[in-house]
């Protein structure tokens, strides 16, 4: 082959082998997504070296084995454009395996067409060599397939550009100075070729300009990227730092104009699809002036916010941070959010649960106290009692006239015991509860049995009311412990000749159960004390001792049997205590 060189033909040589040596460092420092603007760039780099060759050629044959040669590059070069674009802006093509092997399916074929035209000339009809230049061009005339090939590529071109041009119109300045790099290199070597086809931009006949637009455009994007690190973070990696952030990232420009957000950041707000690349801030903070105030203020601020998903109040912590330039000028602002509701309902949760372990532990105190007094004083009672009379300083008479008094004693001991223990079974190792189908009518009666001496000794009278054919669930137990509690502490504030009414009411679902005394009442300042679970104690109309622990178990029981306790007093005239007890059904076999 004979090489006769010339300035169009040395041009492109020289600029193909610096843009494909430039092409190559940059290829081994950016990523794989923006790497393929590398492989564009060589698909360039070929077309125009192999086209600087066919411009050395002096005869048709030599000059189509260039040409074949450079439509590798010139084919590739589309392809790649698109993919990177694809790839640069993101675009999630997962569930898609078939769109970057589509995508080349037409340059193939194209390449195959090229290769084979002489067998169909549907690329080529026929060729020539024009000898009117200062140098032997190849004279083509066009086939049906050359008009596929630059439809296709065109639309390659214009594809990969609009979508690069769609991702980042809005974006911040950083992204918007690639943005511009890329369309010129998408479109500007597209006008030159353009002006080609229409036969409107050549030197001389044959002369294609096409390739010097190519390679001097991307010479200048390789200088930009070596020169400014131009795509040192490439907007896909920056989308995945985002994207892993839980917290919602919104980011606006000097006119508080989205340029940027993250996925998360949707998540909170009632209509999403307000949060969208070009929308004001104004538009979607409408109805909550202290954001706009927070942007507008352009200080590094945190505030919360409060704000309705689906009915259900959220408070959100919304973080400002200044975006500044060099120069130290605001030039955007970020804000950061983050759902804190949770937190808040913990730290409330926390604080609601120290103060109860601080009632807890001042009433084990109380309790230690009352306890080591009660149960010291009868129990060493009956011990002196028991040591006088075995010695004979006290007769059997005198003994027997003490009994009954001792013996009711022991009564209010009994009583502390068992609400001890169940008290601290419930606080150490908790309690299960075992609901099974109880006659309410017998239960009350039986308990009635075991108060009724107490309250004979008042003469109280105890009366039952409404009990027949009542069933409830609840832990047997329980209920006893309830019952019994209920029923001695209206006996112990009683007055002497009243009486005690145990009555109950069905209310459907639910059977009420009221234990009302005609005693001293209680003052309101002790009523919210029982209506708030807090312990305090008095003494009975015949100064009966007491803990306060009896009403603190009455309402722990009730709550895990499913139930409810209501007080109502008036001083001078009672008290009435009423619980509520999940309904039960009458067993069958017991009918």
């Amino acid at each position: 082959m004979e090489f006769i060189l010339n300035p169009y033909a040395l041009t492109l040589i020289i600029s193909s082998l610096l843009v494909g040596g430039l092409s190559l460092f940059i290829g081994l420092k950016v990523e794989e997504s923006v790497r393929w603007i590398v492989f564009a760039m060589l698909s360039f780099t070929v077309w125009g070296f192999f086209y600087g060759l066919e411009l050395t050629a002096q005869t048709v044959p030599e000059m189509l084995f260039w040409s074949k040669l450079q439509y590798i590059g010139l084919l590739a070069a589309p392809a790649s454009w698109l993919v990177f674009a694809l790839k640069y802006t993101g675009v999630d093509t997962s569930n898609k395996k078939w769109v970057f092997p589509s995508i080349f399916a037409l340059p193939i074929l194209t390449y195959i067409i090229v290769l084979t035209n002489t067998w169909h000339h549907l690329h080529y009809k026929s060729n020539w060599l024009i000898t009117t230049g200062p140098f032997p061009l190849l004279g083509i005339e066009k086939g049906i397939w050359y008009s596929v090939q630059i439809a296709f590529s065109y639309v390659f071109y214009f594809l990969g550009t609009y979508i690069i041009w769609k991702r980042f119109r809005y974006a911040n300045i950083h992204f918007k100075l690639q943005t511009r790099l890329l369309i010129i290199a998408g479109f500007f070597p597209l006008i030159i070729n353009m002006l080609y086809q229409f036969s409107w931009l050549k030197p001389f006949e044959g002369l294609d300009m096409t390739p010097y637009a190519f390679l001097f455009t991307y010479l200048f994007i390789a200088v930009a990227i070596l020169r400014f690190n131009l795509f040192n973070l490439k907007p896909v990696a920056r989308d995945k730092i985002l994207e892993v952030m839980t917290r919602g990232v919104i980011i606006f420009d000097h006119r508080n104009k989205i340029i940027d957000f993250n996925s998360a950041c949707k998540n909170y707000f009632p209509n999403p699809i307000q949060v969208k690349l070009g929308n004001l801030a104004e538009k979607i903070f409408f109805d909550r002036p202290e954001i706009i105030d927070l942007l507008n203020n352009q200080e590094r601020q945190i505030i919360e916010s409060k704000v309705k998903f689906s009915g259900e109040e959220s408070v959100l912590k919304i973080e400002a941070v200044p975006i500044s330039d060099s120069k130290a000028l605001v030039s955007g602002m970020m804000l950061l959010f983050d759902d804190i509701t949770a937190e808040i309902k913990i730290n409330e949760r926390l604080k609601k649960q120290a103060t109860e372990l601080q009632q807890l532990n001042d009433l084990k105190d109380k309790f230690f106290s009352i306890i080591s007094h009660d149960l010291k004083g009868p129990v060493f009672g009956v011990k002196e009692l028991i040591h006088l009379t075995q010695n004979g300083l006290i007769s059997e008479e005198e003994f027997m006239s003490m009994l009954p008094e001792v013996s009711k004693n022991m009564e209010h001991v009994a009583i502390l015991l068992e609400n001890l223990l169940a008290w601290t079974s419930s606080q150490l190792r908790g309690e299960y509860v075992q609901p099974q189908i109880l006659d309410l009518n017998r239960l009350v009666t039986s308990q009635k049995t075991l108060l009724d001496r107490i309250a004979v000794e008042k003469s109280i009278q105890i009366e039952l009311l409404g009990f027949e054919n009542s069933w409830v669930k609840a832990d047997k137990n329980m209920l006893e412990l309830i019952l019994r509690n209920l029923i001695s502490n209206a006996i112990k504030f009683s007055n002497p000749g009243s009486k005690v009414v145990v009555s109950n009411e069905d209310l459907g679902d639910m059977q009420k159960l009221c234990v009302k005394d005609y005693g001293v009442g209680i003052s309101e300042e002790n009523l919210e004390k029982l209506n708030q679970g807090i312990s305090f104690t008095t003494r009975g109309q015949s100064n009966e001792t007491g803990t306060g622990l009896g009403l603190l178990l009455v309402r722990e029981y009730i709550i895990k049997n499913g139930g409810s306790l209501s007080i109502s007093s008036t001083l001078g005239e009672g008290t009435k205590f009423c619980i509520s007890i999940p309904k039960a059904i009458q067993p069958v076999s017991l009918v």
